[in-house]
């Protein structure tokens, strides 16, 4: 089986609105693949489909092998999610909601609810109310129920949400080592492309309904141009001194004061050099590489383009 899982021209209309259109996704076994695109895009309409929350209006979904129907009762216990903003029973404590899972699922292992609330650092909180839970907590708490039954296959909407950097950090770990360490296939959407950056094997972008692209990481930094990143209050006297006294063709001004220079048969010594005897202050000057954010921008804005000539 190439893929864990792959969707087949997807779409989805509520009320004469497409919310995604013909969107073909492939998710190989054993990678963390980054659902990545704006609010609005449609990532968490396509994952209701997934996880057979919403019927899709025309497409397919295969998961394990397996077209999706309202049936595949055994398919989806192979698959742990948490889409949108996890719900709980709220008088029940955090533990018992993991144990009623766990009764619902047919999963009983030893150990199993505390593992859960252990990785997720919930152990303390475990026998409180979940109303006494913060939105944090609660995050936590929809992650450690997703993980509880060891799936095979794990899709997560945006887990991150309502979290602190050094939560965050938590879970970008946590994830890491279900993948590496347990088997285990993770989706995951964001917004934030450098926390993508920094989890993904592979990346599908979305926008505006429509998959744009699926790319390996590997294959971005292979692609990515290295640069010269200058910072100057006047970019129209840079840019005179970078082309008449440089020599310099390859540079783009990008905005807020920045040059991007592409070219590598010059130092940032030599720039620095000719805008200081040509009185151009620099506030900044540096060596840096295209990132995913760069990828996506240039992307985006490529289809923008092409919607505004159409």
């Amino acid at each position: 089986m190439p893929y864990i899982l792959q969707t087949n021209h997807l779409t989805k209309t509520i009320d004469g609105k497409e919310l995604v259109n013909n969107v073909n996704l492939h998710v190989k076994k054993g990678e963390i693949y980054g659902f990545l695109g704006p609010n609005g895009a449609g990532k968490t309409t396509v994952m209701k489909m997934i996880t057979n929350l919403w019927k899709p209006t025309g497409g397919t979904v295969e998961l394990f092998g397996e077209t999706l129907t309202p049936q595949s009762y055994e398919v989806l216990k192979r698959m742990g999610s948490m889409i949108e903003f996890p719900t709980f029973y709220d008088h029940m404590t955090g533990y018992d909601n993991l144990k009623l899972h766990c009764e619902y699922m047919g999963y009983y292992h030893h150990g199993s609810i505390e593992n859960a609330l252990d990785l997720l650092g919930l152990s303390a909180a475990a026998n409180k109310p979940v109303r006494n839970y913060s939105l944090g907590m609660k995050e936590r708490l929809g992650l450690a129920r997703a993980i509880l039954c060891k799936p095979e296959l794990l899709i997560l909407d945006e887990p991150t949400n309502g979290l602190d950097p050094a939560g965050m950090k938590q879970i970008r770990d946590l994830l890491k080592t279900l993948c590496s360490e347990y088997g285990i296939t993770i989706m995951i959407s964001s917004h934030i492309l450098s926390e993508m950056e920094s989890i993904a094997d592979t990346v599908g972008v979305i926008h505006h309904g429509r998959m744009m692209k699926e790319i390996s990481m590997k294959e971005i930094e292979q692609m990515s141009l290295a640069y010269v990143e200058l910072s100057v209050t006047n970019t129209k006297k840079a840019a005179y001194v970078l082309s008449e006294k440089l020599h310099l063709t390859n540079f783009k001004i990008t905005g807020d004061g920045q040059i991007r220079i592409y070219e590598t048969c010059v130092s940032t010594q030599e720039i620095a050099k000719a805008l200081a005897e040509n009185d151009v202050p620099v506030a900044a000057l540096g060596k840096k590489a295209e990132t995913l954010e760069d990828y996506f921008l240039k992307m985006t804005a490529e289809v923008k383009s092409d919607v505004e000539t159409d």
